[in-house]
């Protein structure tokens, strides 16, 4: 049976009535994208690409956090591959404090795009797993020179969302809302090959993915759940869990939607000013969607996060997602918390 590259799959689905020729085309562009990203991961040290951004001194993102040379060198190439292509009105970037319009000497399109260029780059020195997020949404219409305000929309509006991981193999994993597939650059060739289509995640897990270190910050349902988890088959749960980390969500999710699993970064009291660690736009949306196109579920512990409707760019989130009903038992530990609390 012939492989099915990226293309034809988005051209076949063109042809259902699932996206439109410039959504295609525009998917094609971050892919593209994504491709030249690789390369650049790939290199490490031969292209002189690992450590701080800005020389000694260091240099710090929107986010408060130290950049490394890759995070501006994926947000360069996405900037620029996108710059062009005619399907985008603008495009907004976690490593950016405002939205980017299409400059002025190329023509717009209909579309939105978000992007965290390159998630889990504390990996990237250590030859670790890193990958880009991407969402895609629609622009308003009427709206000639999109801005922030354009862009805060509930993820469930999201029209397309996906992420690149760049690790052993480096595999592009999309939804355009029916269904998650996934596709593995095939270098010799050049493309994206369908290799994991209709990806499914399994309703049940005994598997775990949280950063153990802060659980002394976790606020009470969290721990309570998490607890229950460590117990194993002696305690309320009646099974042993298994925890893994890869400390890049790319990675993390990607075992989710292959084995199944829950990922959790809940909110905790070492920052407490801030609802969360993750950012709704550029990482819990576009993983909510592609992780309900499997089959799973996305909660921040009490709400679905594809009906958060967004207040800023750069807005936080605590995030439980993966195995349907695991994902359920540790939102219903949050809201019998919260009744007897009332």
């Amino acid at each position: 049976m012939p492989s099915i590259s990226l293309t034809r799959h988005l051209i076949e689905e063109q042809r259902l009535g699932h996206v439109t020729p410039d959504l295609r085309l525009l998917l094609e562009v971050v892919a593209r994208a994504c491709k030249r990203i690789s390369v650049a991961v790939g290199k490490g040290a031969l292209g002189d690409v690992l450590g701080e951004a800005g020389g000694a001194d260091g240099s710090i993102n929107i986010q408060g956090e130290a950049q490394k040379k890759l995070d501006v060198i994926s947000n360069e190439i996405l900037l620029e591959a996108n710059a062009w292509g005619g399907h985008l009105a603008a495009c907004a970037s976690e490593e950016m404090e405002h939205s980017q319009q299409i400059p002025d000497a190329f023509p717009r399109g209909n579309y939105l795009l978000v992007f965290d260029p390159l998630d889990g780059s504390s990996n990237i020195d250590i030859n670790a797993s890193v990958g880009t997020i991407f969402s895609v949404l629609r622009c308003p219409e009427g709206v000639s020179a999109a801005e922030d305000h354009d862009f805060l929309q509930a993820g469930s509006t999201q029209v397309a969302a996906g992420y690149c991981l760049y690790g052993p193999s480096t595999m592009l994993v999309l939804t355009i809302g029916h269904g998650t597939h996934g596709f593995t650059l095939d270098r010799e060739q050049g493309s994206f090959v369908l290799t994991g289509p209709h990806m499914r995640i399994p309703e049940q897990t005994r598997e775990f993915a949280i950063n153990m270190s802060n659980q002394r910050h976790w606020e009470a349902p969290t721990q309570a759940y998490v607890a229950d988890l460590l117990a194993g088959k002696d305690g309320p749960r009646g099974q042993d869990f298994n925890m893994r980390w890869v400390a890049a969500m790319v990675g993390d999710v990607h075992r989710i939607l292959t084995r199944g699993g829950i990922f959790i970064y809940p909110w905790d009291r070492k920052d407490p000013a801030k609802p969360g660690k993750l950012r709704l736009m550029y990482e819990a949306n576009p993983m909510a969607m592609l992780v309900e196109q499997a089959g799973g579920a996305a909660s921040t512990g009490r709400e679905r996060i594809l009906d958060i409707p967004p207040t800023s760019l750069h807005q936080r989130v605590p995030v439980f997602l993966g195995s349907k009903e695991e994902v359920e038992t540790a939102t219903r530990y949050h809201r019998q918390h919260d009744t007897a609390a009332a």
